[in-house]
């Protein structure tokens, strides 16, 4: 291949990327894949995997392209599904499209696919490339691997503090930390998650929404998640009330009280009986299995410090997002997480930065974790 060739794959499958990445949010349990169709050097199809997971994203560049997709090259950011499930194969529609050629950011792990649709390409006579811009696209559906290799979601870790790592002041004073830019961006990271999850105590002390207030975005509002072993959530909260038009999820003990549960469910609230872990708290990896057995592959963490503490023990923690403001509260103010039982520093959960922005008077710092 040529270095102009190679040069004109990164540019469309750049393209596909940045269609991908607008379904962040809207379709899981499904991947976001981009797809672009490209004829004689022009654009004549695009499409992104639409929301609830379907159709995907080959079937809709191929409408839009029409009878353009003769002869053309697509750039399609995951391996074409290659099974019949609710919808055909996207193999076979690229096939039956007549391209001539189809360009593949990366394999598909997925054991219902893992190269088959790959294969069904080339043995239809289509020249087919793997591998372009290969680590974009995994960081981009790290949900969706993360569900398919451990059965549970990607865990997002978002958090706002001072220079000197405080959420609050000694008397529980939190708003606002950060400015307005950093609020933004937080609603923004909602919009690209499948639900956003809290203790108890921070949705008695906050009295958090957690939906998207953003114009024109407030329809991607993510589910609503709060663990509460002790059934602290009054059923006069806004996660409650507002239940039956925005899915709130409760994470709660299997020893509860059944007509205390009846409560909540008869307002709308869909309740999970988890066991506890080894410590008489609710087991964070038994939630965050069930959350991915509901089909939940990213999950955004808010608070509190417990459930942070807890997640940090259980080793469940893949990426923080850690806005931070140039200002100071001092030792007694509250920190984000509880202890853990770290004794020894080589111990300590380690993450790589990926990312420094600078959002108004505040910082954003972005770190991860391989898998």
């Amino acid at each position: 291949m040529s270095a102009e060739q190679h040069d004109v794959d990164l540019q469309h499958m750049d393209a596909a990327l940045s269609l991908a990445a607008r379904g962040l949010g809207t379709t899981s349990p499904n991947p976001s894949v981009g797809c672009i169709i490209v004829k004689d050097g022009r654009v004549v199809g695009r499409g992104r995997t639409q929301p609830g997971g379907r159709p995907h994203a080959e079937p809709v560049a191929l409408d839009e392209a029409g009878m353009s997709s003769q002869g053309a090259t697509a750039y399609v950011t995951l391996e074409p599904c290659s099974h019949h499930g609710k919808t055909p194969p996207c193999c076979d529609a690229l096939i039956a499209a007549g391209i001539s050629r189809c360009v593949v950011a990366m394999e598909d792990s997925d054991t219902r696919v893992q190269g088959r649709g790959l294969q069904a390409l080339k043995d239809a006579g289509i020249e087919v490339e793997v591998g372009v811009r290969q680590h974009e696209a995994e960081e981009l559906n790290a949900g969706f691997f993360t569900k398919i290799r451990h059965g549970r979601p990607l865990v997002t870790l978002k958090v706002a503090t001072t220079l000197d790592g405080r959420i609050a002041t000694k008397s529980g004073q939190s708003k606002w930390v950060t400015g307005e830019a950093a609020r933004r961006a937080g609603h923004m990271l909602r919009v690209r998650n499948d639900a956003i999850l809290v203790g108890s105590g921070t949705a008695v002390i906050d009295n958090p929404r957690l939906d998207v207030r953003i114009p024109g975005l407030t329809h991607q509002s993510p589910k609503r998640v709060v663990m509460d072993g002790r059934l602290r959530l009054p059923l006069t909260h806004d996660l409650v009330t507002r239940a039956k038009e925005h899915e709130t999820i409760l994470m709660t003990f299997r020893e509860n009280d059944t007509s205390r549960l009846s409560a909540y469910r008869d307002a709308g609230v869909r309740v999970c009986l988890i066991d506890k872990d080894k410590d008489g708290y609710i087991s964070p990896i038994a939630v965050l299995k069930e959350l991915g057995a509901q089909g939940v592959t990213r999950l955004l963490v808010e608070g509190g410090s417990h459930i942070i503490g807890s997640l940090f023990k259980a080793d469940l923690i893949d990426r923080i997002i850690w806005f931070r403001a140039s200002k100071i509260i001092g030792g007694d103010g509250l920190g984000v997480t509880t202890g853990f039982g770290l004794e020894e520093l080589s111990l300590a959960p380690k993450f790589t930065l990926s990312n420094v922005a600078k959002l108004g008077e505040d910082m954003v710092e972005s770190y991860r974790r391989d898998f």
